[in-house]
Order: C-alpha cells, then sequence, then structure tokens
C-alpha cells in the first residue's frame, strides 16, 4: 500500500571517546577492548536522514550527537522494516541485547 509507514532499526557507530562518560560506561560494564561503541535505535525515518538529525541536535540523543560518527551498515543490513513503531522498538532492543552479547559498547533507549 502506497504511503505506508515502515519503522526501522539504525545503529550508529561511536567514538571511542563515550567511554570517558561515566554514565555510558556504567552501562556497559560487559564492552570488551577492540570492539565497537554503538548507538541502536529506531526511526520512520531513513537511517540516512536520522543519523543527519542527531548531528544536527533534532530530537538528538547526546550520545549519537556529540560522538557518532558513521551508520554501521553492516550491523543493520540483515535488519528488515517493520509495520509498527512496538514492532521496531522490539527489533532495537534484540538488536542491542545481541551487540552486548559480542561485547560491544552500547546505548539504546
Amino acid at each position: 500500500m502506497a504511503g505506508t509507514r515502515r519503522y526501522r532499526v539504525y545503529v550508529i557507530e561511536l567514538d571511542r571517546a563515550v567511554l570517558r562518560k561515566p554514565s555510558f560506561r556504567e552501562e556497559n560494564p560487559q564492552a570488551r577492548p577492540g570492539k565497537p561503541c554503538v548507538y541502536v535505535g529506531q526511526s520512520a525515518l531513513d537511517p540516512e536522514a536520522r543519523f543527519a538529525q542527531h548531528k544536527a541536535g533534532i530530537k538528538s540523543n547526546v550520545y549519537a550527537r556529540d560522538f557518532g560518527l558513521r551508520l554501521r551498515l553492516r550491523s543493520m543490513r540483515a535488519l528488515p522494516a517493520y509495520a509498527t513503531r512496538a514492532e521496531a522498538e522490539a527489533a532495537e532492543r534484540r538488536c542491542a541485547a545481541r551487540l552486548r552479547a559480542q561485547g560491544y559498547a552500547v546505548w539504546s533507549r
């Protein structure tokens, strides 16, 4: 159906300097040296447009705004578009948990 809203999960690679922030460090005691730091989110916008919003400070997460480097397209490749925000939010939580289990430092809200 034309015009149907679809939601996407996106992953932003963060500069490792984010680990200097106590709240980020405390959220990630499992983080392994050498593994990326990432922000995981979901949006009805195209991931590139949402990343640009973060960087511009529009509805932005402070870590994505201040430490965001690029979208991690490889981490997002297998993630489909979702019909509802609830489905995308659940997928966001699963993606964040999977990356944490791999030793990534992850921020997701």
